[in-house]
């Protein structure tokens, strides 16, 4: 629910990280200059050094091994620090490593974990921490949605799988600081990876003595990032607090961060209003779109492109979604343009595709037409035909499912009436508060399920993985297909960029004509802030990090 700065990675740079890696040495900690605004040794801070940010919900879970939405990771970014940390530069830098070495045949890391690395109880960050929580998000018990990034450490599928022991997973403390990881081939984004909270570590020793540690704040729930939770008031708002213990703590200039659950867009717009927040918008909240032409107006409106993508699911087991033409010929048939002009307004781009344009620029363009009625009204037919029905009137009841939000619904609304237009399909919508969508969407007890994608990493293969095993965490379609799993395979092993690049695009070629999702379009980032805020990183994968931010006079 992976996902961040004005310009992207583009795929040579990811591979060029590759082939410097061994040179990896930067830190994280010393920023102490400003955002560009100001010249350095200028900036004169405001008095309260407090933020006001809504999430919108309440998270999904706070525990790094659990966490597999948007919201979640909003906070554990503020809240927790891995191995490294994804930069100003979007770049990963070192974070609770001070040093990487990584071997000649870039397949073992060995992580120095630096001395003054504390959890916010004080207790010593160690390279077990890490080991357990991996461990932990692997294990089939503790039913992690995201436990197949980690599958890029040996032996950690089978580990997942129930088919190797937790012991023999690829870790090796070699003492307390030190940790030796070895992966199942090449990864030349790895240590973008170790950013990623699936990865965060967990206090082991809190965890082991209260396994319920994560479900409240509290003495129990400790972290190691550079700010602490100290209130969570469960579907109401989180507090966070400056984090004393962190080990770059003279980099945070930001008390406090206020965190409100406020689920109605113009509610919260009003609030940025009248002063009760500083950020409304993307990435933690969301901007109403009847409002962004008259702030685009106002030059108040920052718009930024990431790698996303807004797309339906199909539950490809559930009649008539379990034809591929009938699937087809409900993609083929919207008008996301009209989707994006008329409804989301913030510059997003149609989407015909499953990978961001800035990752696969082709892709602007993508597999299929927008909006290609015609072509639509013939994998209608065939689908029909092949059902044993004459008609759309004689299919199955169809409900179209999404989380609770203004916009959504809007997208729901329209998508509706194309379909009864277009196709003479008719659908019912059905909405739901996002912990029990969430939890509906994981256990298949969906037709059709709004749902969207931010980069957790900028590589394609993290839009197309989600989907290679039919009970993968994420993937909740029931989709599985062979030569699309053979592919992704073949690539994670292929050492020649411009090969590797081939074999991901045959298979998003697959993907795409099986169509187990419906693109429907590329997100961007909307948001209005506080002309005296700076220094919040948003990321080119649609995430905020606030350990930099800070008010002026």
């Amino acid at each position: 629910m992976k996902k961040r700065l004005s310009v992207l990675f583009s795929l040579l740079l990811v591979f060029s990280l590759f082939l410097t890696a061994c040179g990896f040495q930067k830190e994280s900690g010393g920023s102490k200059e400003t955002d560009g605004d100001t010249k350095k040794g200028e900036t004169k801070l405001a008095d309260k050094q407090e933020l006001r940010v809504n999430i919108k919900t309440e998270p999904f879970s706070l525990n790094p091994g659990l966490a597999n939405d948007a919201t979640s990771g909003n906070v554990l970014r503020q809240t927790f620090e891995g191995l490294t940390r994804i930069g100003k530069d979007n770049k990963p830098e070192n974070a609770m490593a001070s040093d990487v070495k990584i071997s000649d045949d870039s397949t073992v890391y060995t992580f120095k974990i630096r001395d003054d690395a504390k959890w916010s109880n004080g207790d010593p960050v160690t390279a077990n921490d890490f080991i357990y929580a991996w461990k932990w998000a692997l294990d089939p018990k503790n039913e992690s949605q995201y436990a197949y990034q980690l599958y890029y450490v040996k032996n950690a599928q089978a580990i997942n799988e129930g088919k190797m022991k937790a012991d023999d997973l690829g870790v090796k403390a070699v003492d307390d600081k030190t940790l030796e990881v070895t992966l199942e081939g090449p990864t030349p984004y790895f240590l973008e990876l170790t950013a990623f909270y699936t990865y965060l570590p967990v206090n082991a020793k809190i965890a082991q003595a209260n396994p319920k540690w994560y479900t409240n704040s509290g003495k129990d729930y400790v972290s190691n990032g550079p700010f602490v939770m100290t209130t969570w008031k469960h579907n109401d708002s989180i507090v966070l607090e400056k984090n004393d213990t962190y080990w770059d703590k003279d980099s945070v200039k930001l008390n406090k961060i206020d965190m409100a659950m406020i689920n109605d867009t113009n509610t919260e717009l009003s609030m940025f209003d009248t002063d009760q927040l500083d950020w409304a918008g993307a990435p933690t909240g969301e901007v109403p779109p009847e409002a962004i032409p008259q702030l685009k107006e106002e030059k108040k409106l920052k718009v930024k492109t990431i790698a996303g993508t807004y797309w339906y699911k199909f539950n490809t087991e559930q009649k008539p979604l379990n034809n591929v033409n009938i699937r087809k010929a409900l993609a083929y048939s919207i008008d996301r343009k009209a989707i994006v002009e008329n409804i989301t307004k913030g510059g997003q781009i149609p989407a015909m595709a499953a990978v961001p344009p800035s990752i696969f620029e082709e892709n602007k363009k993508g597999y299929f037409k927008d909006n290609d009625v015609k072509e639509a009204k013939k994998y209608l037919e065939k689908g029909l035909k092949e059902l044993g029905l004459k008609d759309a009137s004689e299919l199955p009841p169809i409900k179209l499912s999404f989380n609770t939000s203004e916009s959504h619904a809007k997208i729901a609304q329209a998508i509706q009436d194309m379909w009864k237009k277009n196709l003479g399909v008719d659908i019912k919508l059905d909405n739901a508060e996002w912990a029990v969508y969430i939890e509906k969407l994981h256990r298949g007890d969906y037709q059709i399920g709004r749902m969207g994608w931010l980069g957790d990493f900028n590589d394609p293969i993290n839009f197309l993985e989600l989907f290679r095993d039919k009970k993968g965490g994420n993937n909740d379609t029931n989709w599985e297909n062979p030569e699309f799993k053979s592919l992704l395979a073949q690539s994670q092993k292929e050492q020649d960029a411009g090969k590797r690049v081939e074999l991901l695009k045959k298979a998003e070629k697959i993907f795409i004509d099986e169509m187990p999702v419906m693109p429907i379009y590329f997100y961007t980032n909307v948001w209005v802030q506080k002309p005296n805020l700076k220094g919040v990183v948003v990321s080119g994968l649609g995430d905020a990090q606030f350990k930099w931010a800070y008010f002026t006079k």
